[in-house]
């Protein structure tokens, strides 16, 4: 019984995190990334580095500028009486009154920085909230493609939404017809192409990840897979929204109450539309790298 009542005020305390307007919060976000991007519209404005962030990579002003934004309005809802940690790719963890609350808002900023970089124009802001220290304990998730004008949000138990209309991880029963192909490095992805040779009929990739998932969610590719490890802050929004549309999400082999959200985690990531999509993508993963 003290389980059960543990467990139910963990769910208490977590879906009280959703009551904060996290939906309207992220829009601004977006706003205020908007006017970054306009700001530095050319290749030569947007290379140009600060640094390197706590995820270990250089860090573009850019990245450091879409991060003020949302720390800006984090900010605004710490104000609002709400604590949590702030796991960002740039600044690393940071608290709100932390101690008083396990909840967790993950953040990359810009998910498909080199894209942005580049001015091509799949790129987005990925923001999950989460009750607890794992990918399990996700309550909201958000992804925002800038480059479609394109919002996924997904709140847990009540299904995701593109642009406000409801999403199911359903493509168009042809096999597997699309696949997404992130950390796309040649030398990690042709082992992983070689597998998926006679198996998918095409290999797209897009660039980011969190994107990539939300294209499962919506059931455009019909899977996904990284060659490579991502990041927590890559995924951890787009993988809430990719399995409350009904997709299959695997990190590695670890249950998502393992799959921590701390900047240091790193996991390989596949996703599928149904078990035996997912298992493919699975194989091929294990050749990448």
């Amino acid at each position: 019984m003290a389980a059960v009542c543990a467990e139910t005020d963990r769910r208490e305390a977590s879906s009280a995190l959703v009551t904060a307007d996290w939906l309207a919060a992220c829009r601004r976000m977006v706003d205020g990334q908007r006017e970054v991007f306009a700001a530095a519209p050319s290749i030569a404005e947007r290379t140009v580095y600060e640094g390197i962030g706590e995820g270990g990579d250089r860090a573009l002003a850019i990245d450091r500028r879409c991060e003020d934004i949302v720390f800006r309005e984090l900010e605004a809802v710490h104000a609002d009486g709400n604590a949590f940690t702030a796991i960002s790719e740039e600044r690393g963890e940071v608290g709100f009154d932390a101690a008083e609350s396990e909840v967790r808002v993950v953040i990359d900023p810009i998910d498909g920085s080199l894209n942005a970089r580049r001015t091509i124009p799949s790129h987005c802001l990925s923001i999950a909230v989460a009750g607890g220290g794992s990918m399990a304990d996700v309550e909201f998730g958000y992804v925002y493609d800038f480059g479609a004008s394109e919002e996924f949000v997904a709140t847990r138990g009540d299904g995701a939404q593109l642009n406000g209309r409801p999403i199911r991880a359903e493509g168009p029963g042809h096999g597997i017809e699309v696949v997404g192909l992130e950390s796309a490095e040649p030398g990690w992805i042709l082992p992983a192409v070689e597998r998926l040779r006679d198996r998918a009929f095409r290999v797209r990739s897009i660039g980011a990840i969190a994107i990539t998932l939300a294209y499962v969610a919506a059931g455009r590719l019909d899977g996904m897979l990284t060659a490579r490890v991502c990041r927590s802050v890559d995924a951890a929004g787009g993988q809430l929204i990719a399995r409350e549309a009904g997709a299959w999400v695997e990190f590695e082999d670890l249950d998502l109450a393992h799959t921590l959200l701390g900047l240091d985690a790193r996991y390989r990531l596949a996703a599928g539309l149904d078990p035996d999509v997912l298992a493919v993508m699975l194989e091929a993963q294990a050749q990448a790298g």
